[in-house]
């Protein structure tokens, strides 16, 4: 499907960003005391070292609620200039109401629209697409997009082959109407294949487990990973959603000022870094210092980022997720 024109003189700029993260750190020699594992082990499979853990009462609603204030600081905007507010989570804080409504009232924004996507570690990525649609189309003018997790209550800390890589944080980015109608996203694809959906899962009961579950870990509420599987999807499916993408909107991997993906594991990066022929400094790895936060990986990504000085006015900024579903995305901007 070729990508829509954008409307006329409308065009979306990046006004904003800002994170949340627990102050609780578990490092490797933490995990080290509860499975049987280490931090070489860790470093050399995952290339984490720390993560941080929810505690003391801080929920995906307060994370997303904190790093919507920090960009809404950054961008120079009150809370109630906002239209709409997207959260990108796998870790709502109930089915009803929305996680993303409570933060529009904890945040003082109402009575702005507010909407959960459940897009896994996509999430985020499928917002800003969906961010930047509605801008463009005229009815609305700013739009909060976040991606905040609490995965730690959802990991299993007995299965080795999990607890190791999941972190908690929230990043948030504000986009604002813009009158160079050239700014915003050139391209963007957002897929998934449902018949995928056993490889990464959570299941509540005995009927959500898929007919084979040999890698079932024992414990239902938590996250069931096939990780080979999930290991050579992402390195496949990460690189021709690139190509696909950058040749929708007729640019070269050249012409990128940086790509910043979800952080799975640093393995994959690297390796979607070498096919792809990328310099180091243009693909943002981070993974390192939080995890895989999920939905917030990307958000976290753009603010170490604009933190840095290292986004321009004009940049080609390539965005790029594959979570559980399994879904996966891309949107390219012009900064």
């Amino acid at each position: 499907m070729n990508a829509l024109p954008a409307a006329a003189g409308v065009g979306v700029r990046l006004a904003g960003a800002g994170t949340a993260l627990p102050d609780r750190v578990l490092t490797n020699d933490d995990l080290a005391a509860l499975v049987d594992t280490n931090d070489q082990w860790i470093t050399q499979r995952t290339g984490i070292k720390t993560r941080h853990i929810a505690s003391n009462g801080t929920t995906t609603c307060s994370l997303a609620a904190d790093s919507l204030r920090a960009a809404l600081e950054d961008a120079g905007m009150q809370p109630r200039e906002l239209d709409m507010v997207l959260l990108a989570t796998m870790t709502a804080e109930m089915s009803c109401p929305s996680t993303a409504a409570r933060v529009v009232h904890e945040v003082g924004a109402t009575p702005a629209g507010a909407m959960d996507i459940t897009a896994a570690c996509s999430g985020f990525v499928y917002g800003l697409n969906h961010a930047e649609t509605l801008i463009r189309s005229g009815h609305y003018k700013t739009v909060a997009v976040i991606g905040a997790e609490t995965l730690s209550k959802i990991t299993n800390y007995e299965d080795r082959g999990t607890c190791i890589l999941f972190g908690d944080g929230a990043g948030a980015a504000i986009l604002t109407a813009d009158d160079d109608a050239s700014r915003g996203c050139l391209a963007q694809t957002m897929r998934s294949d449902g018949s995928l959906w056993g490889e990464l899962y959570v299941p509540r009961t005995a009927d959500d487990l898929p007919e084979s579950h040999d890698g079932f870990n024992g414990r239902f509420n938590t996250l069931q990973m096939n990780g080979q599987e999930v290991f050579k999807f992402a390195v496949n499916t990460t690189q021709a959603i690139i190509e696909e993408t950058l040749q929708k909107a007729g640019v070269t991997a050249e012409d990128l000022a940086v790509v910043i993906p979800h952080q799975s594991n640093r393995r994959i990066l690297e390796l979607v870094k070498k096919r792809m022929d990328l310099p180091d400094d243009k693909m943002v790895i981070n993974i390192d210092k939080y995890g895989n936060t999920s939905a917030a990986s990307v958000p976290l990504c753009l603010h170490d980022k604009r933190v840095a000085g290292e986004l321009k006015e004009g940049d080609l900024a390539l965005f790029v997720a594959i979570g559980g579903g399994m879904c996966w995305t891309t949107s390219l901007w012009k900064l």
